[in-house]
């Protein structure tokens, strides 16, 4: 089989191919961040937090050095679960990545 490379119909395109890899490639949690434990809202239980979480409150479970403490036990609610680090939410730093959760609570509350 005779692989082609891929046409570009401008230089654009080949840097918005780029982009779009960088902010799909996998990120690892930022040490000491712990943005998406603080910005959201989570209105599932958690343990200490049985109403759940209103946004910009810090997680019970959000230890000091910004871990959780529930991290892949079964307590830990699907929404977190499911709020994965990436390019896009992450962004260069810590502030950055509550500025974005929070403007993400505005637009889905």
């Amino acid at each position: 089989m005779l692989l082609q490379r891929p046409v570009f119909s401008s230089p654009l395109s080949l840097v918005t191919m780029q982009a779009t890899h960088d902010l799909n490639r996998e990120v690892n949690c930022r040490p000491d961040c712990g943005a998406c434990c603080i910005a959201p809202s989570i209105t599932s239980p958690i343990p200490g937090m049985p109403q759940g979480k209103p946004a910009g409150v810090r997680c019970a479970q959000l230890l000091p050095d910004n871990r959780c403490a529930i991290f892949g036990h079964p307590e830990r609610p699907a929404f977190c679960g499911g709020l994965q680090p990436s390019l896009e939410m992450c962004g260069p730093d810590r502030e950055y990545a509550v500025r974005w959760l929070n403007d993400l609570e505005r637009q889905t509350s």
